[in-house]
């Protein structure tokens, strides 16, 4: 009996001993699968590019007439579009710019261009019926979460829109008209200055109760340009070699490209034919100070 019990604590020693090899390596290998699934979590977070989300305007919009149906189809159909590209935008775009990227590069022009295309469907609405108000608020985004930091959030006063500066775009917007601003050395600053086409002078005879109106829009292009301008003055040394395009070009074409719109739109009101070709004259370029 005296031998058996020496025996006896060996063996409880040695299964202590086994069990607790057992333990500890479970709990390696746990901690190791745990940190596998973590580092794989956080890197699908990090990979995954937020969405955009918008208001829905097919919901708000008062009984469409018959004579409307199609232009306005086409015109939610085209905000769709608009939602998909600014998606794509930021899914290609992870680590560009500073903390306001996404707000100047995705969100502001994204709200400039759904502006423009609410403004037709009022207007084609209003053509047969009368015109819904209140549509614009329709117009700015958000993003569907809260990791962007200052990137999150509606787009609001600044960053677009008459009185504010310019923002970078989307690049769905493709090229600017001012190749010059891809080119070495053609960052922002540098002695350069924005220049545009002129509109005025291709506009022809307007018809007098679209005068005011045509006039304000005008006057808006030349605001826009002297943003721009001001916004180009005071980014030397911001981004890479397509700042300038994505920051500056790229949103005045937007805004431009908007306020165009508007004016071909107040001749039609007063049923005269719209002046044609002004699209093209929403791309601008650089010039050398």
């Amino acid at each position: 009996m005296s031998r058996g019990l020496p025996l006896l604590h060996r063996r409880r020693i040695l299964l202590s001993g086994a069990i607790g090899g057992i333990t500890c390596t479970a709990v390696v290998v746990g901690a190791a699968m745990a940190g596998q699934d973590g580092g794989g979590g956080a890197g699908a977070s990090a990979g995954a590019a937020p969405a955009v989300r918008c208001p829905a305007v097919a919901a708000s919009l008062p009984e469409v007439p018959a004579e409307s149906r199609a232009e306005v189809d086409r015109n939610l159909a085209l905000l769709d579009t608009q939602i998909a590209e600014a998606d794509k935008r930021l899914a290609t775009s992870r680590g560009e710019g500073g903390p306001d990227f996404v707000r100047n590069a995705v969100l502001g022009p994204l709200a400039d261009k759904r502006k423009s295309t609410l403004d037709r469907i009022a207007i084609s609405i209003g053509r047969h019926a009368e015109k819904p108000v209140g549509l614009d608020s329709l117009a700015e985004c958000t993003l569907a979460d809260g990791d962007a930091g200052t990137d999150t959030g509606a787009v609001g006063g600044t960053g677009r829109g008459p009185g504010s500066g310019a923002s970078p775009t989307a690049a769905a917007s493709g090229p600017v008209g001012g190749e010059a601003a891809s080119e070495p050395g053609a960052e922002a600053g540098s002695g350069r200055t924005i220049s545009c086409p002129d509109v005025a002078s291709k506009i022809g005879e307007v018809p007098a109760a679209a005068q005011a109106e045509v006039d304000r829009n005008l006057a808006l292009l030349d605001t826009q340009t002297a943003e721009a301008d001001k916004r180009l003055a005071t980014s030397r040394g911001e981004g890479g070699p397509d700042f300038v395009r994505n920051a500056i070009l790229g949103p005045l074409k937007d805004k431009r490209a908007s306020t165009i719109d508007r004016i071909e739109l107040s001749f039609s009101r007063q049923g005269s034919a719209a002046p044609s070709g002004l699209d093209a004259l929403a791309g601008c370029s650089l010039t050398s100070g």
